[in-house]
């Protein structure tokens, strides 16, 4: 008998949480001295309005939220979204028939600013690290030329600050996804078996993920190689899992648009102490990142306590930037765990923790986590992996 899938929480979120997402917003947004908010990415969008579809994956048109002082937020967006972002909370949603590339909302952008904060406004918007503007260069120039006397600012440390403490609602979304991960890989000796090609592999694993309940499979990595695996980044190839092989499978599967963010490890039969002994090590550098993560910690005070334990056993971390990321509406978001990053860690922030190593003739290995942070410390997301590196046939 198949076992039934866990609950699922709610769909969507309730219309107060929108609403206190964007009165603390506006509260941030007094103090910077920002008459408005032009938004334009999927997550910022979908972060005040509940705005939640795939069509975001055709480049083709600009979408456009607008957060004044006060009241609600207002859209300016393709007619193609009119019916599904009239389902949200909004109400003020003015729609062009995109794609007009001569005009593709321009127009009709510059009409909402002026109304809702005059043609002289300070306007956020984020321009600081790991944030993009989506819209034609040569349209928000178009835009500045309208508006000339338009003071424009990075409103990146607003969106970060409010981004990145989740709610429970959202903290129950990644909790879920995780969960049926989880059980994914838990099914690995079912799943891979020597011979089995890598391309093989991957797609047995996502049916697995889809199969348990997942939304979807956007992001799947990994390698696998002799002793270990040197690329975690390229397509997977034809070539047979063979006994001695390390396999790594790397998902940021979602539900509800939330992801999660983790890795597995699995030895193909027989493999080589050093691939155990690399296990060992990033496995004691995430305890040692558990014990570390506790609010009022620095993210670089998680980093710097995973790295002492790569650094005593010899482990080269290589070029690796960071050792953990935020994690929700994206795959990755802010912070870091990274010797750059003072961010200071509060309950309700959603992280991952992923030491790395590189170890004999240019193997390497990953190891990631999902938490969420208590008052008391963290809170594992993910099911935890194996002391041991798991071994399969």
């Amino acid at each position: 008998m198949t076992a039934p899938l866990p609950a699922a929480p709610e769909r969507g979120f309730a219309e107060a949480e929108l609403v206190q997402r964007t009165q603390r917003a506006q509260a941030l947004m007094r103090e910077a001295g920002f008459d408005l908010l032009l938004l334009t990415t999927e997550p910022e969008v979908r972060y005040f309005s509940g705005f939640l579809t795939p069509f975001w994956q055709s480049p083709t048109r600009p979408w456009f939220l607008l957060v004044p002082r006060a009241g609600k937020p207002v859209a300016v967006i393709p007619e193609i979204g009119g019916a599904c972002m009239a389902r949200t909370w909004l109400d003020d949603i003015r729609t062009w028939p995109a794609p007009r590339p001569d005009d593709d909302g321009v127009s009709l952008l510059t009409e909402a600013i002026r109304e809702l904060a005059g043609d002289a406004a300070t306007v956020g918007l984020p321009m600081g690290h790991e944030s993009h503007l989506r819209m034609p260069l040569a349209d928000f120039q178009r835009l500045r030329e309208r508006l000339p006397g338009l003071d424009v600012a990075d409103a990146t440390p607003l969106v970060r600050r409010l981004r990145m403490v989740k709610s429970d609602a959202e903290v129950a979304k990644i909790a879920h996804v995780a969960t049926l991960v989880s059980d994914a890989f838990d099914q690995a000796p079912r799943l891979f078996r020597v011979g089995m090609p890598l391309v093989e592999a991957f797609r047995a694993f996502k049916t697995a993920c889809l199969g348990l309940g997942v939304d979807d499979v956007p992001y799947l990595v990994g390698g696998a190689g002799p002793g270990g695996y040197d690329d975690i980044i390229s397509p997977p190839g034809e070539r047979p899992l063979a006994d001695g092989d390390v396999l790594m499978l790397d998902t940021g599967c979602t539900f509800d648009g939330y992801f999660c963010d983790f890795d597995r490890n699995f030895a193909i039969g027989d493999t080589s102490d050093a691939a155990r002994r690399a296990y060992d090590t990033l496995y004691r550098a995430t305890e040692a990142g558990l014990a570390a993560v506790r609010p009022g910690a620095a993210c670089r005070e998680v980093h710097r306590a995973m790295r002492a334990v790569l650094e005593a056993d010899g482990g080269a971390t290589g070029n690796v930037g960071r050792f953990g990321h935020g994690l929700g509406m994206q795959l990755t978001e802010w912070p870091s765990h990274a010797a750059f990053d003072t961010t200071v860690i509060e309950p309700g922030m959603v992280l991952t923790l992923e030491p790395a190593m590189a170890y004999g003739d240019g193997r390497m290995m990953v190891h990631e986590e999902n938490l969420v942070v208590r008052d008391d410390g963290p809170e594992l997301l993910t099911r935890r992996a194996p002391r041991a590196l798991p071994r399969i046939g």
